[in-house]
């Protein structure tokens, strides 16, 4: 059998493990992107090339794992487990077959949606552009496989192989750096792309096939598959307008100057890594609990899953949200300060993170509230918040980018996100009913006032500590920081421990 986690709590700290350790390698991958490339028009190019697989990917692909899925296979496993194995077999076969179409209309029309998403690139960036796209869109149908595989795993609450897949992906990018961009320049690093998403992949099979998984050529229209579809309607619906927005920031960014597109993903890739640390993790294991209480129609059991994750993600989100703020400019020269990526570069990184890190505790919640309403077999509601956002945040960004260059991006996201979190999460306490609305709100002003308390001291260890340190070099600059985060993060524990939050970090 699988690796098995006996608990939420437990399983989340296993997918935090890997997701840290994938989150170190993403750091190092930019690190290496600033440093060998620099934030100009190859990034630019690089990263608009993501637009159109992830398009592929999250509309056709993850809104079936991610949100249909598991609810259905798991109601279905309870009656009849050959039922949900067949259930199993023909959604993989179906997503096989969606990525591969889609990948091939995308790349047939490659240079027409280029030219639509990166208006702002001269032709020959556009061209560049349109080649990683072509390559890239072959490791959508990996990943499409893989994220089947990753929802079958995750319904069984074992973790392990789908936790480790980012790590190998990340690995396959990195080795397109170092290996094959020095010999086939920029379609080496699209190459390494591909690699990744087939290492992604191949981690899940062993596992899969020793839970009994086996595949074969079927295409049946049972009424577990209509349901999976009718779920996933709404959902393709909203990430195809998450894609969209992305789509728009590309535009936006292209007509900026030279390095924008770059700058704005370097910054959000690292805004995202307590993100993918805490709120993904925790949204991801609470999830299997959420449809349980749900199939059983436990609103009790449903709301002490939610308010405990809530609450678990807030302790630690917040006070990472405000030492990432107050620490913007150390990160941005720790992570990216090297190589051809100069000084101008890190000054337009750190102020755009800094405006990213405002709404990390909404970017890091969002996923969480999502999967509630997908528990309950409510994609409708996230689509609606979605699109409502979505049309908010075009607006938002075309005025404030006009003010603020590519950091008015950031600061237009953080503000919407911050507005969707919150109606998400009116919108559950409507549906549900009460989610212990008194220990999320004492646990939230505990949290915050904790945090506060603790940034700030952590920002006078910062002037006391550059005494002592030569902050123009690197080993002072992550002296001075690490020293201060230190510091901060005692003072916060103690704070939260005195408080009497203890139970946050144990089982109910």
């Amino acid at each position: 059998m699988g690796y098995y986690c006996p608990s939420m709590l437990a399983s989340a700290f296993v997918v935090s493990f890997f997701s840290l350790l994938s989150r170190i390698m993403g750091l190092f991958r930019d690190r290496l992107l600033a440093g060998e490339i620099g934030a100009g028009d190859v990034l630019d190019t690089y990263y608009a090339a993501f637009r159109v697989p992830d398009l592929v990917f999250n509309t056709f692909i993850l809104g079936a794992v991610g949100s249909a899925f598991i609810p259905v296979f798991l109601g279905s496993y309870a009656k009849n487990k050959e039922r949900a194995w067949e259930l199993a077999v023909t959604l993989l076969n179906y997503i096989t077959l969606i990525a591969i179409f889609f990948a091939c209309i995308a790349y047939i029309f490659a240079p027409y949606i280029v030219s639509l998403t990166a208006p702002g690139f001269n032709s020959m960036k556009q061209a560049e552009t349109v080649l990683l796209t072509r390559i890239m869109l072959a490791g959508t149908v990996f990943l499409g496989i893989s994220n089947v595989l990753s929802g079958i795993q995750n319904a069984f609450k074992r973790f392990l192989a789908s936790s480790i897949a980012p790590v190998l992906y990340n690995a396959g990018i990195i080795f397109g750096i170092v290996v094959l961009w020095p010999r086939y320049g920029a379609a080496g690093l699209a190459y390494g792309v591909v690699i990744g998403a087939c290492f992604h992949l191949l981690i899940q099979v062993p596992s899969l096939v020793r839970e009994g998984f086996s595949w074969r050529p079927q295409f049946n229209i049972t009424s577990d598959i209509k349901e999976v579809l009718t779920l996933m309607v709404p959902r393709t619906i909203a990430l195809t307008a998450t894609q969209i927005n992305e789509m728009v920031n590309t535009v936006i960014g292209s007509t900026l100057r030279a390095g924008s597109v770059a700058i704005y993903n370097l910054a959000y890739n690292l805004q995202i890594f307590p993100i993918g640390l805490i709120g993904i993790p925790f949204a991801l294991t609470a999830f299997p609990a959420f449809a349980q209480a749900s199939a059983e129609n436990d609103k009790k059991k449903f709301s002490d899953a939610f308010s405990l994750t809530f609450r678990r993600i807030l302790f630690f989100v917040v006070p990472a949200s405000i030492f990432l703020l107050l620490l913007r400019a150390h990160v941005v020269r720790l992570v990216l300060g090297t190589g051809v990526f100069d000084w101008t570069q890190t000054i337009l990184t750190a102020r755009t993170l800094g405006f990213f890190s405002l709404s990390i505790f909404a970017q890091a919640l969002i996923p969480l509230l999502s999967r509630a309403f997908y528990a309950l077999k409510d994609t409708r509601t996230p689509l609606l918040v979605s699109l409502i956002y979505l049309a908010i945040n075009i607006g938002i960004s075309w005025k404030l980018a006009s003010v603020l260059g590519i950091a008015g991006l950031a600061l237009s996201f953080s503000l919407v996100t911050i507005a969707q979190c919150l109606t998400l999460w009116f919108a559950l306490r409507m549906k549900v009913g009460d989610l212990h609305d008194d220990l999320i709100w004492e646990s939230t002003l505990k949290i915050s006032l904790a945090s506060i308390v603790s940034g700030l001291c952590m920002y006078a260890m910062l002037f006391f500590v550059a005494r002592y340190v030569d902050t123009h070099t690197y080993v002072g600059l992550l002296t001075q920081a690490g020293i201060s985060s230190f510091v901060g993060g005692c003072v916060y524990v103690a704070l939260v421990y005195s408080w009497g939050k203890r139970e946050i970090l144990y089982e109910k």
